[in-house]
């Protein structure tokens, strides 16, 4: 049955949303350039790694955080998880990629500035009190635009997912068919990693794998580059 939310959810999620995400590899490119992602098995490898070990304990977690901030109206919430996420991206590209990510999703969705909260949290980002990252404004604009929860988190991941797949087949490079076949088999890894991300634990936030922190910082050195990150 269509739903209202079930658009928008499509809308927020859609890869083709002029936000800026398709020049950012997430350290892919320095990974391609050192030959350990190499193929279709290397490639499935670095997406499975991102999204169980690195997307699940940072920016997934806090935007399940965030969501349940904006059910609660609680912007001092909002503000301490938009600072937390500063500090668990350890990188300056992936900071930078996060802060440009955030406001610009802001920005096509102004019109849902009549939600309290959203425009609170956009007069702090304006005053440089935070920062603006793109998981904290995804989860404040999942619920101002009345989508569930576990629908923003499916969406979040399959997004995360879908980026990393893309980049994969322009890099290494990889068939079409061969990109299909490394999403249609993390399905079931995305709905395991949603069901956990509903209450997720905060002390484990940015919890994550050191190498993709060391490949980002080694992607800022790289003679050549094609990404931003």
């Amino acid at each position: 049955m269509f739903t209202a939310s079930l658009l928008r959810l499509l809308h927020l999620c859609d890869p083709a949303l002029p936000i800026g995400g398709f020049p950012h590899s997430a350290g892919l490119e320095t990974y391609v350039q050192q030959n350990i992602v190499k193929d279709k098995e290397t490639a499935k490898e670095f997406v499975v790694q991102q999204l169980r070990h690195n997307i699940h304990y940072t920016d997934a977690a806090l935007l399940s955080l965030a969501y349940n901030a904006a059910e609660e109206n609680i912007i001092e919430t909002v503000l301490s998880l938009d600072e937390t996420c500063a500090a668990v991206k350890l990188t300056k590209e992936m900071r930078i990629a996060s802060n440009k990510l955030g406001i610009r999703l802001l920005k096509i969705f102004q019109s849902e500035e009549t939600f309290v909260l959203l425009k609170r949290y956009k007069a702090e980002i304006q005053s440089q009190n935070v920062s603006g990252h793109y998981c904290i404004t995804f989860g404040l604009l999942a619920h101002a635009l009345s989508i569930s929860k576990p629908d923003a988190l499916t969406g979040f991941y399959y997004n995360a997912a879908t980026g990393f797949v893309t980049n994969s087949v322009k890099l290494i490079p990889l068939g079409q068919q061969d990109g299909q076949d490394i999403l249609l088999s993390i399905f079931p890894l995305i709905e395991e990693l949603v069901k956990i991300s509903m209450n997720p634990d905060e002390d484990m936030i940015g919890y994550c794998c050191t190498g993709f922190d060391i490949k980002s910082m080694q992607h800022e050195q790289l003679y050549t580059r094609l990404y931003m990150s």
